[in-house]
């Protein structure tokens, strides 16, 4: 593990703490890069988001996919915590925290709002960087493209009614165009650009995944820095509401991912597979929920800024929950 891995936690503080800096100082740069937008999705973010997993789709055999049948349990195991109990769970413990355990911090209508954008985080599995997750976790990088492959088929179709029942709001407008942008960008895109690398560039192929590896923590860090420079100000104003916001964000992320992790033990999964399983279901497709956040409610709402709790929260936590897999999961379990 290079040295940008090794101490990834060190720079995603680091990218956090100038992100925030820079936002504060220089505003007018950060504008300049929030007007890149096609379908509400900026294409900054996009760029840097794609080049996070283009070098973990280098890695994988494409010809092994097709005896990925002969192991499903990871793959149902990810779609029943995504679908079937993920966003309940996150709904029912935003709902109990900003609606009554924080009642006397935060108004009515801004704990609702609040919890809207936690029920988007809840209702969007993660995408693109769940390759960083599965990569540091050794996991199976066949099988980490099919289960994100999946999940986001069934979210083109799952996630309007699931969070519009949530949010109990009939006729909540989710821009599918974004959704189809989105995964086009972030797995069509790089899939293809892999594909074709790996056919034309196959001798040397070990040398270029050895030099684009650190491009993944880069630009990881890169999306960080500049998510937290646009949103400078939302945070500096409501520092005490994020703070609010992040307690459930953390149990709910915690319920889940011991909630994986204790039923892959039971089922017997390995290491390689189970990893990937549990940090799907458990991390979120936070670029996504941003954006459909700020489409619905406004880039200044409290719903927007929930979503970017979202990012603060989900990278330590999910370093955290990678180490606890590395550590305590025996890859050689049957």
């Amino acid at each position: 593990m290079g040295i940008f891995e090794k101490y990834l936690s060190v720079w995603v503080f680091l990218a956090i703490v100038i992100g925030q800096l820079l936002g504060l100082v220089f505003p007018q740069h950060f504008q300049q890069i929030a007007v890149l937008e096609y379908q509400n999705i900026n294409l900054v973010i996009a760029i840097l988001i794609w080049a996070m997993i283009l070098p973990m789709m280098l890695q994988i055999d494409f010809t092994s996919i097709k005896s990925l049948s002969k192991k499903p349990q990871g793959l149902f195991l990810t779609l029943s915590l995504n679908w079937l109990i993920k966003p309940f769970t996150m709904f029912f413990i935003a709902t109990f925290f900003m609606s009554y355990i924080f009642s006397s911090y935060i108004s009515e209508e801004v704990a609702q709002s609040y919890i809207a954008g936690m029920i988007l985080l809840g209702v969007a599995p993660c995408t693109a960087m769940v390759f960083v997750w599965s990569h540091l976790m050794k996991g199976d990088a066949n099988y980490t493209l099919v289960q994100v492959s999946v999940n986001d088929l069934i979210m083109l179709f799952a996630f309007a009614p699931i969070a519009g029942f949530l949010l109990q709001v009939s006729d909540i407008v989710v821009p599918y165009e974004t959704l189809f942008t989105s995964i086009f960008l972030f797995i069509v895109m790089p899939l293809i650009a892999s594909i074709l690398i790996r056919q034309y560039f196959i001798k040397n192929l070990g040398q270029i995944i050895q030099k684009l590896k650190p491009l993944s923590v880069i630009s990881l860090l890169l999306t960080i820095l500049i998510l937290f420079g646009l949103q400078s100000d939302n945070i500096v104003n409501n520092f005490f509401h994020m703070v609010l916001i992040a307690i459930p964000l953390i149990l709910q992320t915690y319920l889940i991912f011991y909630l994986g992790y204790f039923i892959s033990k039971k089922i017997k999964l390995t290491k390689n597979i189970a990893g990937p399983a549990c940090l799907i279901g458990t991390s979120n497709f936070f670029e996504l929920a941003v954006a459909v956040a700020i489409t619905l409610f406004g880039i200044n709402s409290p719903a927007a800024l929930a979503t970017i709790v979202g990012v603060l929260v989900e990278v330590p936590v999910m370093l955290h929950l990678v180490n606890i897999i590395n550590k305590k999961y025996k890859p050689t379990l049957k």
